[in-house]
């Protein structure tokens, strides 16, 4: 699954620099995750990093983006391959 920030994000920016693959970035009011950089981390750590420092606990997984371990590792394949 990909992850996403709830509305209870503080926009605190530790988030931001802690993704391995910048799928995070400032919207509007809150930092949003492009579910199409989000690999949870697979190939870069045993953990998402973003929900490691996040000081709301506000990342939860996406219900609407089920993915398994594979497709995320396909994914940062492909994000490290270029």
């Amino acid at each position: 699954m990909a992850l996403i920030i709830t509305d209870d994000c503080i926009s605190c920016d530790i988030c931001e620099p802690e993704c391995p693959n910048e799928a995070i970035s400032a919207g509007d009011d809150i930092y949003v995750i492009d579910p199409g950089r989000c690999t949870e981390c697979v190939g870069h750590y045993d953990r998402p990093q973003c929900r490691q420092v996040c000081p709301v606990d506000c990342i939860p997984q996406d219900p609407e983006r089920v993915e398994s371990r594979g497709a995320l590792m396909a994914r940062y394949q492909t994000l490290t391959a270029a």
